[in-house]
C-alpha cells in the first residue's frame, strides 16, 4: 500500500517503445543503404547522357504556291511528305504574287487563303505561313528559305517540289544559292512532266544529292486543269474537298 517507485528501474512500456525506435533506425539504415546507391548511379547516368548525346533536329516542310485552287494533288504530296521525310511541321507558304506568273490572271488573295484554310483544316501537322504575305515582294524561294533559317536555326528546312517545278529550278533566281540552303528538297513525280536530272545537275551541282523522290499514288491533275474545268462547266467537284468546292461555286471563281 505504500510502496513507492523506484526511479532507476525504467517501466517496462518505455523499453519495449526503445528497442522498437532502435529496430525502425536499424531497418531505415538498410533502406537507404540498398537504395541510395541505385539512384546516385541513376543520375549520373543522366547526367551523363545530356553531355554524350543530342536531341535530332527537327525537320521543318516548306511547300509554296499560288494555290489556285489547292487541290487533291497538294494533299497526297503534303501528307506523303511529312510521314517520308519525317517532318515535323509543315508550312504552305501562299505566294501573294509569284514573280514568274505575272503576266498570268491570279484568284485575289483572299480567296486563295479561304480556300487554302478549308484545305488543311483537318491536318495538325499542316500550317499556313504568312512570311510572304506580309512582307513585300518580290518573293523568290532563296529569300524565303533563308528567312525561315534565320527564324528556326536549330531546324532542318526541306523544300518540297513538283515534279515540274523541278524541272524549271535552272530558271529560278538564285538556284544554286536555294539548293545550298536546304538539307533536302522533297519532289513528287507528275505522269506528265519528265526531266533529265544528270543534265539538272549540271547547271546546278549539287543537286542530285539533295533531292529526295517522294513516293505516291500518282495523281493527274494540276490547278489549271481545276480552272479549266470549272470555267467550261466541265465536272471538278471531286479533285478538290467538299468545303473548297462550294466555296468555288458560292463565289462563282474561275469564271462560274
Amino acid at each position: 500500500k505504500n510502496s513507492t517507485i523506484n526511479p532507476r528501474v525504467i517501466p517496462t512500456p518505455v523499453i519495449h517503445l526503445f528497442f522498437v525506435d532502435m529496430v525502425i533506425s536499424f531497418i531505415d539504415s538498410i533502406l537507404a543503404a540498398e537504395y541510395e546507391e541505385p539512384v546516385k548511379k541513376t543520375k549520373t547516368s543522366i547526367k551523363t547522357l545530356g553531355y554524350t548525346s543530342r536531341m535530332p533536329r527537327p525537320n521543318i516542310g516548306i511547300f509554296g504556291g499560288t494555290f489556285d485552287p489547292p487541290h487533291i494533288g497538294h494533299l497526297v504530296l503534303a501528307s506523303e511528305a511529312v510521314q517520308q521525310l519525317n517532318l515535323s511541321r509543315l508550312l504552305w507558304v501562299l505566294a501573294p504574287e509569284p514573280p514568274h506568273k505575272l503576266e498570268q490572271p491570279i484568284t485575289p488573295l483572299p480567296h486563295r487563303l479561304e480556300m487554302l484554310k478549308r484545305t488543311i483544316a483537318n491536318n495538325p501537322s499542316f500550317e499556313i505561313s504568312r512570311i510572304e504575305i506580309d512582307r513585300p515582294g518580290p518573293h523568290y524561294s532563296v529569300d524565303t528559305v533563308r528567312l525561315f533559317a534565320e527564324q528556326h536555326p536549330d531546324a532542318d528546312i526541306i523544300l518540297l517540289l513538283g515534279g515540274d517545278s523541278l524541272r524549271d529550278l535552272p530558271t529560278w533566281r538564285l538556284n544554286t544559292e536555294l539548293v545550298a540552303a536546304v538539307s533536302k528538297i522533297g519532289v513528287m513525280r507528275r505522269p506528265d512532266v519528265s526531266f533529265d536530272m544528270p543534265a539538272l545537275e549540271a547547271q546546278i551541282p549539287g543537286l542530285t544529292e539533295k533531292v529526295w523522290f517522294i513516293d505516291a499514288l500518282l495523281q493527274n491533275v494540276s490547278s489549271r486543269e481545276i480552272r479549266r474545268r470549272a470555267a467550261s462547266g466541265e465536272t471538278y467537284r471531286y479533285y478538290v474537298l467538299p468545303s473548297v468546292y462550294d466555296y468555288i461555286e458560292s463565289n462563282r471563281l474561275y469564271g462560274r
